[in-house]
């Protein structure tokens, strides 16, 4: 059965989040919950989803801003790869320089390790480490399906910025170039910002991608 993904997009950044989960009605997890908590909550409410861990490509404050009150009030787990735990740090100080208030420190319970699935709500994802965006960026791909989650890597026509604190432009070109693209054609990228796409999609037009941007 496919798995049922259903993307919302909050903040001042307009970031994608999911739920994602076997059935609209049923345990999900929350990738990505980046903002705008009691829309989620209204999200949760209206399929009558069951909310079972928080899963975050990486911690970047248009990522996790809602990560604290969904994991006390669902009480679910919180993971993410240790290489960004720097960026959970005095994450208000980080969102003053944009001109924003509010934001309180996601608590980790648990270490994203490269390599080591996560099994939750009835689906296994891979965590692939894809650093360049951040350091402990990762991206998930439900086993059996033909779909990753890309975070801030991968956008249509476009890639993630690597001007940001620990960002490094040829660490995110060799994880385009030696990860993404040897994804099937036919997967799906949902991206952390903007529409779906797909590597097909990319392979061909994105000018990061065809040799058209001069790294």
């Amino acid at each position: 059965m496919a798995i049922f993904v259903q993307t919302l997009t909050t903040g001042p950044f307009q970031e994608n989040g999911f739920l994602v989960g076997r059935s609209p009605d049923g345990p999900c997890v929350l990738i990505d919950p980046g903002d705008e908590v009691e829309r989620w909550v209204s999200l949760i409410n209206e399929l009558g989803a069951e909310p079972v861990m928080i899963l975050n490509t990486h911690g970047h404050l248009d990522h996790i801003g809602a990560v604290p009150e969904l994991r006390r009030r669902y009480e679910i787990p919180f993971a993410i790869h240790p290489g960004d735990a720097f960026l959970l740090q005095n994450v208000n100080d980080h969102a003053r320089m944009f001109g924003l208030d509010g934001y309180e420190d996601p608590e980790v319970d648990r270490d994203l390790v490269a390599g080591e699935p996560v099994e939750a709500a009835g689906i296994t994802f891979d965590v692939i480490h894809t650093p360049g965006h951040s350091p402990g960026h990762v991206t998930f791909r439900p086993r059996g399906e033909q779909c990753v989650f890309s975070g801030d890597c991968l956008f249509m026509g476009s890639i993630g910025r690597s001007d940001l604190p620990g960002g490094d432009p040829a660490t995110l070109r060799k994880t385009l170039h030696d990860i993404f693209l040897d994804f099937p054609d036919e997967t799906v990228v949902y991206c952390g910002h903007g529409p779906d796409t797909t590597i097909a999609r990319e392979r061909e037009t994105n000018p990061f991608l065809t040799g058209g941007f001069p790294w």
